[in-house]
C-alpha cells in the first residue's frame, strides 16, 4: 500500500485535494470514484500506510463514527456496507479518506480491529482492544455504543475543564496587563512627585519603586522568561524520563489542582477498565492497556505494580489496595463486586463515583477562583494606591500641624 497526493473534481465542479491509501493509481481512481470524485492528477508521497494517523480527526468525528456504526450493525447491516454508507454520509473529506482506507483493508482480509490499528493516532489502544473484544464476543454493536458514551463523557469533561480555565485565564491576563501599566507607565510618572515631597519614604513605597524599576528595565525578560522556561521544561521532559516522571508527580501535588487531576486520571482508568472488562477483555490485559492510557507516569508505575501483583495471583482489589490507588470507600466497592461475582457492576459504580466527583470538584473550584482572582487584583491596586498616596497624606498631615 502507498499514499497518493491527489487533485480531483467533485460533482459541483470544484477541485479538491487530499491524500489517500491505494496500491496504485488505478485503484486510487476507483476509490475516488466511490467518493464521487474524478481524479485529475496524483503522485505517490510515501510508502507508509500510517499517514492518516497525522490527520485531524476530532473526538466528535469518532463519536459520530461509533454511533452510526452501532446503529447500522444493530440493524443487521454487514460491516463493509455499513462503512460504505458511513463514507457516503460524511462531509469531512479527511474522515471519508480514512473510511475508504478501512474498507480497503477489510476487503484485503483484515477484520475491523486490524484495520483500525493502522491508524494509531486516531484510534488508541483501548478503542482497538474493545473492538477486538466485541468481534470475539459477537457484541460489537454494544461495544460501539459504550465507546460512544465514553467519548461523550470525555467531551463533556474537557468542556467543563475549558469552562473552568476560561475565567481565570481572562482575569489573569487583565491582572498582568494592569500590573504592567501601573509599573511601567503610572508609577514612573509619580516617582518625581513622590521624591520631591522630601522626607524618608515608607518601606512599601520604596518596595513599589524597586518593583517598578525592575519592570521598566527588564520588562522583556519578564515576558519572555515564562515562555522560555515552559519550552525548556517541555524539551527536558521529552529527552529525560526522570524529568518527565518528576513533572507528572508534581502535577498531582499541585495545590487545589492536583487532587482534581488525580480524580480525572482515576476516573479515566475506572471508565476504560470497566469498558474493557465488561467487553470480555481479561483483567491482566485490561491493566496493561490502562497503563498506556492514563496519561501520567506516576499512575502508570502504580498500575504496573498492580499488574505484577495480579499476575502473582492476588485479586484485583488486593492488587489495587497494595498500590494505594483508590480511597478505602472505593476499595470496599471493588471487594464487594469480586465477592458477588459482579466486578463489572462494581467498576461501573467506581466510574460513576469519580465522574460525579470530578464534575463537582471542577464546579467548586470555579466558584472559588472568581473571588480569589478579584481579591488578588484588589490587593495589587490597593498596594499601589497606599504606596503612592501614603507619602502625600503624610506631607498633608505635617502641613496641618
Amino acid at each position: 500500500m502507498a499514499i497518493f497526493r491527489y487533485r480531483a473534481m467533485n460533482g459541483r465542479g470544484r477541485v479538491v485535494q487530499g491524500r489517500l491509501v491505494a496500491v496504485n493509481a488505478s485503484e486510487l481512481e476507483t476509490r475516488l470514484g466511490n467518493m464521487e470524485l474524478d481524479l485529475i492528477t496524483c503522485r505517490e508521497v510515501t510508502a507508509s500506510a500510517g499517514y492518516f494517523g497525522g490527520r485531524r480527526v476530532t473526538r466528535q468525528d469518532l463519536i459520530n463514527f461509533c454511533f452510526h456504526m452501532e446503529q447500522l450493525l444493530r440493524a443487521g447491516v454487514p460491516i463493509l456496507e455499513a462503512l460504505s454508507d458511513l463514507r457516503d454520509s460524511m462531509d469531512n473529506l479527511r474522515l471519508r479518506e480514512m473510511i475508504v482506507a478501512l474498507i480497503a483493508s477489510i476487503e484485503g482480509g483484515k477484520n475491523l480491529s486490524g484495520a483500525l490499528a493502522e491508524f494509531p493516532r486516531v484510534f488508541n489502544p483501548v478503542f482497538i482492544s474493545l473492538i477486538r473484544a466485541g468481534e470475539s464476543s459477537g457484541r460489537l454493536s454494544d461495544v460501539l455504543a459504550n465507546l460512544a458514551e465514553s467519548l461523550k463523557w470525555q467531551d463533556e469533561l474537557i468542556a467543563h475543564t475549558r469552562k473552568l480555565a476560561m475565567y481565570p485565564a481572562f482575569v489573569g491576563v487583565v491582572v498582568i496587563a494592569v500590573v504592567f501599566f501601573l509599573m511601567i507607565y503610572l508609577v514612573p510618572q509619580l516617582v518625581g512627585f513622590i521624591r520631591n515631597l522630601g522626607g524618608e519614604l515608607p518601606m512599601n513605597t520604596r518596595a513599589l519603586l524597586w518593583v517598578s524599576g525592575i519592570f521598566v528595565n527588564y520588562w522583556h525578560v519578564i515576558l519572555l522568561a515564562p515562555v522560555a522556561i515552559f519550552i525548556g521544561v517541555r524539551y527536558l521532559a521529552r529527552v529525560s524520563s526522570a524529568v518527565s516522571y518528576w513533572l507528572d508527580g508534581a502535577k498531582l501535588r499541585l495545590f487545589v489542582v492536583g487532587p482534581i487531576l488525580r480524580k480525572i486520571i482515576l476516573s479515566r482508568f475506572a471508565s476504560y477498565f470497566s469498558l474493557l472488562y465488561s467487553s470480555g477483555v481479561p483483567i491482566l490485559e485490561c491493566l496493561r492497556i490502562s497503563e498506556e492510557i492514563v496519561g501520567n507516569q506516576v499512575v502508570s508505575a502504580a498500575l504496573r505494580k498492580v499488574t505484577q501483583f495480579a499476575a502473582e495471583g492476588r485479586t484485583l482489589s488486593e492488587s489495587i489496595e497494595s498500590a494505594a490507588l483508590f480511597p478505602p470507600l472505593l476499595m470496599r466497592m471493588l471487594k464487594v463486586g469480586e465477592g458477588t461475582g459482579r466486578l463489572d457492576v462494581a467498576l461501573n459504580n467506581v466510574s460513576y463515583f469519580y465522574n460525579r466527583d470530578v464534575r463537582e470538584s471542577i464546579e467548586r473550584l470555579q466558584t472559588i477562583i472568581e473571588p480569589v482572582m478579584t481579591v488578588v487584583l484588589g490587593l495589587i491596586l490597593g498596594w499601589v494606591m497606599m504606596s503612592v498616596l501614603g507619602p502625600v497624606y503624610d506631607m498633608i498631615s505635617k502641613i496641618r500641624m
